[in-house]
Protein backbone atom coordinates (compact mmCIF):
# COMPACT_ATOMS: atom_id res chain seq x y z
CA UNK A 1 0.00 0.00 0.00
CA UNK A 2 1.48 3.60 -0.80
CA UNK A 3 1.83 6.44 1.38
CA UNK A 4 0.30 8.99 -1.56
CA UNK A 5 -3.21 9.10 -0.71
CA UNK A 6 -5.60 9.57 -3.33
CA UNK A 7 -8.29 11.08 -1.47
CA UNK A 8 -8.68 12.91 1.69
CA UNK A 9 -10.26 9.83 4.11
CA UNK A 10 -13.07 10.86 6.36
CA UNK A 11 -12.24 9.22 9.12
CA UNK A 12 -14.51 7.74 12.26
CA UNK A 13 -12.40 7.29 15.44
CA UNK A 14 -14.33 5.94 18.64
CA UNK A 15 -11.34 5.27 20.26
CA UNK A 16 -9.70 7.98 22.74
CA UNK A 17 -6.00 6.39 22.11
CA UNK A 18 -6.64 5.91 18.25
CA UNK A 19 -7.87 9.43 18.21
CA UNK A 20 -4.44 10.93 19.21
CA UNK A 21 -2.80 8.54 17.00
CA UNK A 22 -4.90 9.74 14.27
CA UNK A 23 -3.65 13.45 15.32
CA UNK A 24 0.10 12.56 15.90
CA UNK A 25 0.31 11.17 12.21
CA UNK A 26 -0.90 14.24 10.83
CA UNK A 27 -4.44 13.19 10.24
CA UNK A 28 -6.35 14.91 12.54
CA UNK A 29 -7.98 17.46 9.87
CA UNK A 30 -9.92 14.25 8.53
CA UNK A 31 -11.41 13.19 11.77
CA UNK A 32 -15.10 13.76 10.92
CA UNK A 33 -16.76 11.64 14.02
CA UNK A 34 -15.72 10.48 17.36
CA UNK A 35 -16.40 9.60 20.54
CA UNK A 36 -17.50 11.65 23.85
CA UNK A 37 -14.48 10.22 25.26
CA UNK A 38 -12.02 11.61 22.57
CA UNK A 39 -11.20 14.73 24.63
CA UNK A 40 -7.58 15.04 23.28
CA UNK A 41 -5.91 16.40 21.30
CA UNK A 42 -6.99 20.07 22.44
CA UNK A 43 -9.49 21.35 19.11
CA UNK A 44 -11.62 18.25 18.75
CA UNK A 45 -14.91 20.71 19.71
CA UNK A 46 -15.99 20.74 16.34
CA UNK A 47 -15.59 17.07 15.51
CA UNK A 48 -19.08 15.99 15.63
CA UNK A 49 -19.60 13.25 18.57
CA UNK A 50 -21.83 9.98 17.57
CA UNK A 51 -21.39 8.11 21.09
CA UNK A 52 -22.99 8.36 24.34
CA UNK A 53 -23.03 6.51 27.57
CA UNK A 54 -25.99 4.97 28.89
CA UNK A 55 -24.84 5.43 32.63
CA UNK A 56 -23.54 8.54 34.21
CA UNK A 57 -20.10 8.70 34.90
CA UNK A 58 -20.01 11.07 37.63
CA UNK A 59 -21.29 8.68 40.17
CA UNK A 60 -18.90 7.07 42.38
CA UNK A 61 -16.52 4.11 41.58
CA UNK A 62 -19.04 1.59 43.66
CA UNK A 63 -21.94 2.56 41.74
CA UNK A 64 -20.33 3.14 37.99
CA UNK A 65 -19.20 -0.54 38.56
CA UNK A 66 -22.91 -1.86 39.63
CA UNK A 67 -24.40 -0.09 37.09
CA UNK A 68 -21.78 -1.84 34.03
CA UNK A 69 -21.88 -5.09 35.52
CA UNK A 70 -25.73 -4.85 34.99
CA UNK A 71 -25.68 -3.90 31.51
CA UNK A 72 -23.23 -6.52 30.81
CA UNK A 73 -24.96 -9.30 32.37
CA UNK A 74 -28.06 -8.64 30.59
CA UNK A 75 -25.79 -8.19 27.10
CA UNK A 76 -26.31 -5.05 27.37
CA UNK A 77 -24.23 -1.60 25.27
CA UNK A 78 -22.37 0.16 27.55
CA UNK A 79 -22.63 3.14 25.22
CA UNK A 80 -25.06 4.00 22.39
CA UNK A 81 -23.91 4.78 18.94
CA UNK A 82 -25.63 7.70 16.91
CA UNK A 83 -26.59 5.51 13.99
CA UNK A 84 -28.50 8.39 11.80
CA UNK A 85 -25.87 10.52 12.49
CA UNK A 86 -22.58 8.27 12.20
CA UNK A 87 -24.13 7.54 8.60
CA UNK A 88 -24.61 11.79 8.11
CA UNK A 89 -20.76 11.43 8.56
CA UNK A 90 -20.16 9.11 5.35
CA UNK A 91 -16.88 7.58 6.95
CA UNK A 92 -14.52 5.80 4.92
CA UNK A 93 -12.73 4.75 8.14
CA UNK A 94 -14.25 3.91 11.66
CA UNK A 95 -11.63 2.78 14.55
CA UNK A 96 -12.92 1.02 17.37
CA UNK A 97 -11.36 -1.63 19.83
CA UNK A 98 -12.97 -5.32 21.02
CA UNK A 99 -10.58 -5.53 24.14
CA UNK A 100 -13.27 -3.94 26.93
CA UNK A 101 -16.72 -3.69 26.61
CA UNK A 102 -16.82 -0.97 30.33
CA UNK A 103 -14.27 1.64 28.76
CA UNK A 104 -14.96 2.02 24.99
CA UNK A 105 -17.34 1.35 22.37
CA UNK A 106 -16.68 -1.59 20.44
CA UNK A 107 -17.30 -3.76 17.11
CA UNK A 108 -20.46 -5.17 18.35
CA UNK A 109 -21.85 -1.47 19.52
CA UNK A 110 -21.10 -0.73 15.88
CA UNK A 111 -23.46 -3.43 14.30
CA UNK A 112 -27.00 -1.86 14.98
CA UNK A 113 -25.55 1.44 13.47
CA UNK A 114 -24.54 -0.57 10.87
CA UNK A 115 -27.25 -3.16 10.28
CA UNK A 116 -29.26 -0.57 7.93
CA UNK A 117 -26.29 0.95 6.04
CA UNK A 118 -26.31 2.04 2.42
CA UNK A 119 -24.17 2.40 -0.59
CA UNK A 120 -20.54 1.13 0.35
CA UNK A 121 -19.89 0.10 4.02
CA UNK A 122 -17.20 1.94 6.05
CA UNK A 123 -13.88 -0.45 6.98
CA UNK A 124 -13.69 -0.90 10.24
CA UNK A 125 -10.57 -0.84 12.18
CA UNK A 126 -10.63 -2.52 15.80
CA UNK A 127 -7.79 -2.65 18.06
CA UNK A 128 -6.40 -4.64 21.78
CA UNK A 129 -3.16 -4.36 22.12
CA UNK A 130 -2.50 -6.18 25.80
CA UNK A 131 0.99 -5.03 26.30
CA UNK A 132 3.26 -1.85 25.69
CA UNK A 133 5.32 -3.82 22.60
CA UNK A 134 1.38 -4.49 20.90
CA UNK A 135 0.20 -0.86 21.79
CA UNK A 136 3.38 0.67 19.53
CA UNK A 137 2.55 -2.00 16.96
CA UNK A 138 -1.03 -0.86 16.64
CA UNK A 139 0.46 3.00 15.74
CA UNK A 140 1.44 0.55 12.47
CA UNK A 141 -1.72 -0.65 12.33
CA UNK A 142 -3.99 2.35 12.50
CA UNK A 143 -1.38 4.23 9.38
CA UNK A 144 -1.75 0.96 7.07
CA UNK A 145 -5.46 1.50 7.54
CA UNK A 146 -5.33 5.27 6.92
CA UNK A 147 -3.06 5.24 3.66
CA UNK A 148 0.06 6.28 5.84
CA UNK A 149 2.25 3.25 6.92
CA UNK A 150 5.48 4.79 7.21
CA UNK A 151 3.84 7.90 9.72
CA UNK A 152 2.51 5.16 11.65
CA UNK A 153 5.92 3.08 12.24
CA UNK A 154 7.58 6.14 12.57
CA UNK A 155 5.47 7.40 15.40
CA UNK A 156 6.11 3.89 16.77
CA UNK A 157 9.75 3.78 16.87
CA UNK A 158 9.81 7.45 18.03
CA UNK A 159 8.17 5.50 21.45
CA UNK A 160 10.33 2.89 21.46
CA UNK A 161 13.44 5.44 21.67
CA UNK A 162 12.15 7.80 24.19
CA UNK A 163 11.34 4.74 26.29
CA UNK A 164 14.78 3.43 25.61
CA UNK A 165 16.20 6.69 27.15
CA UNK A 166 14.23 6.11 30.18
CA UNK A 167 15.49 2.38 30.12
CA UNK A 168 19.38 3.01 29.72
CA UNK A 169 19.37 4.99 32.98
CA UNK A 170 17.16 2.52 35.07
CA UNK A 171 19.80 -0.17 35.26
CA UNK A 172 22.02 2.50 36.96
CA UNK A 173 19.39 2.47 39.50
CA UNK A 174 20.03 1.61 43.42
CA UNK A 175 16.50 -0.44 43.38
CA UNK A 176 13.98 -1.29 41.75
CA UNK A 177 11.11 -0.36 44.21
CA UNK A 178 8.04 -3.25 44.17
CA UNK A 179 5.27 -1.47 42.98
CA UNK A 180 0.72 -2.08 43.22
CA UNK A 181 -1.23 -0.04 40.51
CA UNK A 182 -4.26 0.72 41.53
CA UNK A 183 -7.41 0.70 38.14
CA UNK A 184 -10.20 0.94 40.31
CA UNK A 185 -11.11 2.13 43.64
CA UNK A 186 -14.61 0.32 44.63
CA UNK A 187 -14.44 -2.46 44.27
CA UNK A 188 -10.48 -2.90 44.18
CA UNK A 189 -8.92 -3.80 40.31
CA UNK A 190 -5.54 -3.85 39.74
CA UNK A 191 -4.11 -2.40 36.50
CA UNK A 192 -3.12 -5.15 33.77
CA UNK A 193 -2.85 -5.16 30.58
CA UNK A 194 0.46 -2.59 29.72
CA UNK A 195 1.03 -1.15 33.05
CA UNK A 196 3.11 -3.81 34.22
CA UNK A 197 5.53 -2.87 31.33
CA UNK A 198 4.84 1.07 32.10
CA UNK A 199 6.28 -0.11 35.90
CA UNK A 200 8.99 -2.15 34.64
CA UNK A 201 10.51 0.72 32.19
CA UNK A 202 9.94 3.07 34.87
CA UNK A 203 12.39 1.50 36.88
CA UNK A 204 10.07 -0.47 39.10
CA UNK A 205 8.86 -4.11 39.73
CA UNK A 206 5.41 -4.70 39.44
CA UNK A 207 3.42 -7.17 41.86
CA UNK A 208 0.29 -8.86 41.31
CA UNK A 209 -0.11 -8.08 37.56
CA UNK A 210 1.79 -9.40 34.69
CA UNK A 211 1.68 -8.50 31.22
CA UNK A 212 -0.46 -8.76 28.81
CA UNK A 213 -3.00 -10.00 31.16
CA UNK A 214 -6.51 -8.16 31.90
CA UNK A 215 -7.40 -5.95 34.96
CA UNK A 216 -8.81 -8.16 37.23
CA UNK A 217 -10.42 -7.51 40.84
CA UNK A 218 -8.81 -8.17 43.75
CA UNK A 219 -9.55 -8.52 47.47
CA UNK A 220 -8.14 -5.90 50.16
CA UNK A 221 -6.57 -8.67 51.93
CA UNK A 222 -4.67 -9.56 49.08
CA UNK A 223 -3.18 -6.54 47.75
CA UNK A 224 -2.13 -6.09 51.43
CA UNK A 225 -0.38 -9.39 51.53
CA UNK A 226 1.93 -8.62 48.73
CA UNK A 227 3.29 -5.77 50.69
CA UNK A 228 4.15 -3.34 48.03
CA UNK A 229 6.73 -0.48 48.70
CA UNK A 230 4.52 1.76 46.71
CA UNK A 231 1.00 2.04 45.60
CA UNK A 232 -0.24 4.28 42.56
CA UNK A 233 -4.08 5.16 41.85
CA UNK A 234 -5.06 5.18 39.07
CA UNK A 235 -8.74 4.33 38.00
CA UNK A 236 -9.83 4.09 34.48
CA UNK A 237 -11.44 7.12 33.49
CA UNK A 238 -10.88 9.28 35.90
CA UNK A 239 -8.34 12.39 35.76
CA UNK A 240 -6.20 13.53 38.97
CA UNK A 241 -8.51 15.74 40.63
CA UNK A 242 -11.37 12.96 40.79
CA UNK A 243 -8.78 10.60 41.84
CA UNK A 244 -7.25 12.40 44.77
CA UNK A 245 -11.00 12.74 46.00
CA UNK A 246 -11.75 9.16 45.95
CA UNK A 247 -8.61 8.01 47.11
CA UNK A 248 -9.73 9.35 50.74
CA UNK A 249 -12.19 6.38 50.51
CA UNK A 250 -9.83 3.79 49.81
CA UNK A 251 -7.25 4.51 51.81
CA UNK A 252 -9.19 4.53 55.14
CA UNK A 253 -10.55 0.85 55.02
CA UNK A 254 -9.05 -0.61 57.55
CA UNK A 255 -7.04 -3.36 55.44
CA UNK A 256 -5.44 -0.60 52.95
CA UNK A 257 -4.67 1.54 56.50
CA UNK A 258 -2.54 -0.81 57.81
CA UNK A 259 -0.12 -1.18 55.09
CA UNK A 260 3.26 -0.17 55.04
CA UNK A 261 2.95 1.72 51.81
CA UNK A 262 0.26 3.92 53.73
CA UNK A 263 1.43 4.22 57.46
CA UNK A 264 4.75 5.59 55.70
CA UNK A 265 2.95 7.51 53.07
CA UNK A 266 4.05 6.23 50.24
CA UNK A 267 0.89 6.28 47.83
CA UNK A 268 0.76 8.46 44.55
CA UNK A 269 -2.41 9.44 42.46
CA UNK A 270 -2.39 10.28 39.24
CA UNK A 271 -4.18 10.99 35.59
CA UNK A 272 -5.63 7.64 34.95
CA UNK A 273 -7.92 9.05 32.14
CA UNK A 274 -5.02 10.73 30.29
CA UNK A 275 -2.59 8.82 30.21
CA UNK A 276 -2.43 5.26 31.90
CA UNK A 277 -6.00 3.87 30.66
CA UNK A 278 -5.43 4.87 26.96
CA UNK A 279 -2.97 2.55 24.70
CA UNK A 280 -1.75 5.68 22.77
CA UNK A 281 1.33 7.88 22.65
CA UNK A 282 1.00 9.05 26.15
CA UNK A 283 1.89 6.18 27.22
CA UNK A 284 5.45 7.42 26.87
CA UNK A 285 4.30 10.22 29.55
CA UNK A 286 2.64 7.74 31.53
CA UNK A 287 6.64 5.90 31.90
CA UNK A 288 7.96 9.04 32.71
CA UNK A 289 5.65 9.92 35.63
CA UNK A 290 6.42 6.88 36.64
CA UNK A 291 10.34 7.10 36.54
CA UNK A 292 9.56 10.58 38.73
CA UNK A 293 6.84 8.97 41.14
CA UNK A 294 9.98 5.59 41.65
CA UNK A 295 12.96 7.50 41.48
CA UNK A 296 12.70 11.31 42.34
CA UNK A 297 16.38 11.66 42.34
CA UNK A 298 16.87 10.48 39.24
CA UNK A 299 14.20 11.23 37.04
CA UNK A 300 12.34 15.14 36.96
CA UNK A 301 10.38 15.46 33.40
CA UNK A 302 8.21 18.27 34.47
CA UNK A 303 4.67 16.55 35.69
CA UNK A 304 4.60 16.65 39.47
CA UNK A 305 1.37 18.45 40.51
CA UNK A 306 -0.25 18.40 36.54
CA UNK A 307 -0.52 14.50 36.39
CA UNK A 308 0.45 13.44 39.45
CA UNK A 309 0.93 14.16 43.45
CA UNK A 310 1.41 12.34 46.28
CA UNK A 311 -1.16 11.33 48.47
CA UNK A 312 0.10 9.60 51.23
Amino acid sequence: MSDTVPKALRIVSLLPSATEVVAAIGLGSQLVGRSHECDYPPGLSAVPVVTRPRIDPAKPSRGLHRNVTKLITKALSVFEVDAERLRALRPDVILTQHQCAACAVTEDDLAAALAKWTGAAPRIVSLAPSTLKEVWASFGVIGEALDHRWAGRELAEHARERVSIIGHRAPALATRPTVVAIEWLDPPMIAGNWVPDLITAAGGTPVLATSGQHSELIALKDIAAADPEMMVLMPCGFDLARTEAEATAFLARKTIARMRTVREGRVWAADGSAYFNRPGPRLITSIEILSEILHPGAFNFGHEGSSWRRIG
